[in-house]
Parts: C-alpha cells; structure tokens; sequence
C-alpha cells in the first residue's frame, strides 16, 4: 500500500468513526432529552421504561439514593399529578467506553429548582440504551456559597 492511499484509507476510517460517534451521542442526547420530556409530562410508563431495573437515581437531598422501584413508589405521587417536573437542558456532554456499551454524561438544567447539574451512566441492553445511574445536585454559585451554608446551618462531622 502507498503512502498516499495508506493516508486515504486513516482519513476515510477517522470520518466513517467520526459519523458513527457523532450518530452515537446524538441518539443518547435524544434518549435523554426524551427522558426528561416524560417527566415533565408525567408519562411514567416512557420515563422508567428507559430506566434499567437495577437503576440508582440519586436526588438532591442528602436522603434520596433510591433504586428504581424505590424511586417509582417516590415519584408516583408527582406523576399522578400529570406533571411531574420539568428540566430542560442547557448543555450536556457525553463520553463512551472504549467498547462502547457504556457511555455517561454530564448536564445542565434549567429547572423548578434553578439551574442544576445531573450526570449519568447509561448501559447498552439488548433492548436498547438504558440510564443506569443518574445524580441530580443543585449546583450554588461561589459567590453564594456562604448564604448556602448558613441557610443550611452546616455542621461539620465528627471523625474518629
């Protein structure tokens, strides 16, 4: 093989993995977006049918690691109200393994709560995409930060 067709045969194999990974992300922006879209209309059956069964949602409370029946049973409430909540991304990014049967993402949402930070990991099932870990925090700006801790009264842990 020449030099030059060795140097068409990288090009066009970087383009064809270049289309193929921006294909992959897009596909994961629109699972996740939809995601979001099925709380906020309270459609429960989407929004943990893209959950796997061993999903761990993580909330903002330093109480709420629930896995995904523990979740349902918290969220039903709020879903039987037909609307549950509403988080609108602002920006997210997505990363893959190597072997590309795990990708997660970071994310930032404009929501009832101001704006907030979710993160993720999804895992390639035979079904499809699932979410198999999500972590949503309240992101406080710098400059409030000590509003924040006095609103909250922090106190610090004892450690042995």
């Amino acid at each position: 093989m020449t030099k030059r067709n060795r140097y068409l045969l990288i090009t066009f194999l970087f383009l064809i993995f270049s289309c193929f990974s921006s294909a992959q992300t897009d596909k994961l922006n629109h699972l996740i977006d939809k995601w979001h879209k099925a709380a906020a209309d309270a459609d429960a059956v989407t929004f943990f049918g893209f959950m796997s069964d061993d999903c761990v949602y993580i909330g903002t409370d330093a109480s709420e690691r629930w896995v995904k029946k523990e979740f349902y049973q918290f969220a039903k409430p709020h879903f039987d109200k037909e609307k549950a909540w509403e988080f609108d991304p602002i920006e997210r990014n997505v990363y893959f393994s190597e072997n590309r049967k795990f990708a997660w993402f970071e994310e930032l949402l404009d929501t009832w709560m101001g704006v907030c930070r979710g993160s993720g990991v999804l895992k390639k099932a035979p079904e499809g995409w699932k979410i198999c870990h999500y972590h949503l925090s309240i992101a406080v700006p710098n400059e409030k930060i000590d509003e924040y801790l006095e609103l909250i009264k922090v106190e610090k842990l004892e450690r042995p």
